[in-house]
C-alpha cells in the first residue's frame, strides 16, 4: 500500500503540472495550482472552504441554494469566532504584555488563528478558549527561555513551575513573578471551568505536560548558555518536546466534550505515533524555515546546522534531508487513521490539525514570527471579511 501511494504522488503531480490551463475552466486551473502548492490533506479545512466557495461560484453548474447555505454557514461561524476573539483579546490586554513582557512576541490574534486551525467547529468554543490562552502564555515562556532570561533566572523559574505554588514566586525577578502569577491564575481558571462539568481530573494532565515543557526549555537553555553542541541523537528527543506540541496536544483535549476520556489523556502523554509525528513536522519545518533567524536572536543550534556539521552537507542538502523526515511524519499521521484507531477519530483529527497548521504557516518561511506576511491575509479571510451573499 505504501509503495503504491509513493508511486501515486509523483504520478498525480506530473499530470496536474501538465494540465493545459487554456483548455480547462479558470476555476479548475486555480484549484490545480493551489493543490500543487498546498495539498488538500495538509490544508486547514476552514481556510480551504474559504478559498473554494468563490471558485465554486464561478462554475456555471453551481447550485445556488447550496452556495448560499455555504456562505451563511461560513459567516455565522465567523461571527462566533469574532466574539470569542473579542473575549480573548480583552483577557490578553489585561495582562499588559507590551509593558510587562516587551521582549515577547505579541501575537494573540495569530495564536487564535492557530487554535481555530486545531478546531474551528462551533461546539469546541470552550476548548478553543482554553487552548488559545495556554498557547499565548507558552509563547511568552518560549521567549523568556530563548531570548531574555539569564541562566540563573531560568533555573529559578523552572524550579518554581515544578513546584506550582504561589509561594514559589519569591526570589524570582519582577518580570518572572508577573509571568508566574499569570500562569497559575490561568490554570486556576481552567480548573474552575472543568469543575463545572465534572472534569477536574483533566487539570492534572494539563499541569504535568506544562512542567515537562519547562524542564525541556531549561535543558535547551543550558546547552545554549554553556555553548554545548549536541549530537543529532541528543538533539531530536529534546527538541520534539520544546516544540510545545506534546503539551498542546494534551491541552487541546482538556476543554473538549465527553469524547475525551482519561484513557485518551493517558494516550496523549504516551509515546503515541501521531503526536510524535506532529512534533516532528513542527520541529523540522520550523528548523528549515527559521534556523537563520533563530541563530541571529540567540538560540541553540538547529537540525540544519547539526546536519551540516556532522554530515558535511550543504544548507540546501540539509533542508532536503529534513524535508524527507517531514514526509515520513505525514505517513505516520495518515497510518494512525487506519481502523481500528487507538482513540476516537475526533481526537486524532486534532493531532492531524496540529501538523496542518505547521504546513500552512511554515511551508514557505516562518509566517508566525513574521506575521505580517501571508498569515495576515489568512486572519483577514477567516475573521474579518464575511462572504458576500
Amino acid at each position: 500500500m505504501v509503495i503504491l501511494l509513493d508511486e501515486a504522488l509523483p504520478f498525480a503531480t506530473t499530470h496536474l503540472e501538465s494540465i493545459d490551463e487554456s483548455k480547462v475552466s479558470t476555476s479548475l486551473a486555480k484549484q490545480v495550482s493551489h493543490a500543487l502548492r498546498q495539498p488538500l490533506r495538509r490544508g486547514l479545512p476552514r481556510l480551504e472552504a474559504r478559498r473554494y466557495i468563490p471558485l465554486y461560484q464561478e462554475e456555471p453548474s453551481h447550485d445556488e441554494v447550496l452556495l448560499t447555505l455555504a456562505k451563511l454557514d461560513f459567516n455565522l461561524l465567523q461571527e462566533q469566532h469574532q466574539k470569542e476573539l473579542g473575549k480573548i483579546t480583552r483577557w490578553w490586554k489585561n495582562i499588559d504584555v507590551p509593558r510587562k513582557f516587551p521582549f515577547a512576541r505579541d501575537r494573540i490574534v495569530e495564536l487564535f488563528f492557530w487554535t481555530s486551525g486545531i478546531y474551528f467547529e462551533p461546539e469546541f468554543a470552550a476548548a478553543r478558549n482554553i487552548l488559545t490562552r495556554v498557547i499565548s502564555l507558552t509563547s511568552i515562556l518560549d521567549d523568556i527561555y530563548d531570548v531574555y532570561g539569564t541562566f540563573e533566572e531560568l533555573e529559578l523559574l523552572t524550579e518554581a513551575i515544578q513546584k506550582w505554588d504561589i509561594d514559589a514566586m519569591d526570589g524570582l525577578p519582577e518580570y518572572m513573578q508577573a509571568y508566574y502569577k499569570e500562569l497559575l491564575q490561568l490554570y486556576e481558571y481552567i480548573g474552575d471551568e472543568l469543575a463545572t462539568k465534572g472534569r477536574s481530573y483533566r487539570l492534572v494532565y494539563a499541569k504535568e505536560v506544562m512542567k515537562k515543557l519547562a524542564r525541556a526549555y531549561f535543558q535547551e537553555a543550558k546547552w545554549f548558555h554553556t555553548n554545548y553542541i549536541p549530537t543529532l541523537e541528543e538533539y531530536m528527543p529534546l527538541q520534539l518536546i520544546t516544540t510545545g506540541y506534546g503539551m498542546l496536544a494534551t491541552t487541546s483535549l482538556v476543554g473538549m466534550g465527553d469524547v475525551v476520556t482519561e484513557h485518551a489523556l493517558k494516550w496523549s502523554v504516551s509515546d503515541c505515533k501521531i503526536v510524535k509525528a506532529a512534533q516532528t513536522v513542527c520541529r523540522l519545518m520550523d528548523d528549515i524555515s527559521s534556523h537563520q533567524f533563530e541563530q541571529q536572536r540567540g538560540h541553540v543550534v538547529s537540525a540544519v546546522e547539526l546536519l551540516m556539521k556532522y554530515h558535511g552537507c550543504s544548507e540546501q542538502e540539509a533542508g532536503e534531508e529534513l524535508q524527507k523526515g517531514v514526509i515520513d511524519a505525514w505517513k505516520d499521521t495518515n497510518e494512525e487513521f487506519l481502523r481500528p484507531t487507538a482513540v476516537p477519530v475526533p481526537i486524532l483529527t486534532r493531532m492531524l490539525n496540529f501538523s496542518r497548521v505547521m504546513d500552512v504557516l511554515y511551508s514557505d518561511g516562518d509566517n508566525y514570527t513574521h506575521s505580517g506576511t501571508k498569515l495576515k491575509d489568512y486572519v483577514t479571510m477567516l475573521f474579518v471579511n464575511p462572504l458576500s451573499i
